[in-house]
């Protein structure tokens, strides 16, 4: 019988694990490697810097042999974006230079936004300062770890006296919009968000 998944604390160990669990849910919830063949940009651009940057409010979901799910994010999105530029961003650059023109394919898309850290600075997020970003693989959604993984960053955040966190999820994900729902986010009215609805909520 294959132990019970539990939700624990990251540890540097965890990085290719949750790197492939990023890989394996980065388009709209499911697998992106048809999309984006190198393995290493959607990671570097959602999971690497948070667990570069702070990594104790990073927690995994361990089922016995590895990390099969994860919750990572800032406290303070305004400070995270400065350390993204200064000391995260050049560990990049020679895998990812900066584009010369406008984006061609998906992964030159995503290669511009890697460069323009800046762009999470939302107006009208201000109340919200920590952000997340949380994913599970699909054999281990529905089942409460999800919950569990989103009360271990809540306290961590709560414990540091941040009132409130957002995300940005991509519209066309009814199921995540569904999760979120049921965990007392609500949408926060943005100009102009594009493919994304913006949700927040406290974090009491």
């Amino acid at each position: 019988m294959s132990p019970t998944p539990v939700t624990r604390p990251y540890r540097p160990g965890d990085r290719d694990a949750v790197y492939d669990v990023c890989v394996r849910t980065a388009h709209e919830g499911g697998d992106s490697r048809h999309i984006y063949p190198d393995l290493e940009l959607m990671p570097s651009l959602f999971a690497g810097p948070y667990v570069h940057l702070e990594p104790e409010l990073a927690f995994v979901l361990d089922d016995g042999e590895r990390a099969v799910g994860y919750i990572v994010g800032t406290a303070d999105t305004a400070a995270f974006v400065k350390e993204y530029r200064a000391s995260w961003l050049p560990t990049l650059v020679e895998r990812y230079p900066a584009p010369s023109g406008p984006p061609v394919t998906p992964s030159d898309a995503m290669i511009e936004l890697m460069h323009d850290p800046e762009r999470m600075l939302v107006p009208g997020l201000e109340a919200y300062p920590a952000h997340l970003h949380i994913d599970l693989l699909p054999e281990h959604q529905r089942q409460g770890h999800g919950r569990a993984l989103m009360r271990a960053f809540l306290d961590a955040l709560r414990r540091r006296n941040v009132p409130a966190v957002h995300l940005g999820m991509v519209t066309a994900n009814t199921a995540a919009r569904a999760f979120y729902d049921r965990l007392g986010f609500h949408e926060i009215p943005i100009a102009d968000p594009g493919p994304l609805t913006y949700l927040g909520r406290g974090t009491g």
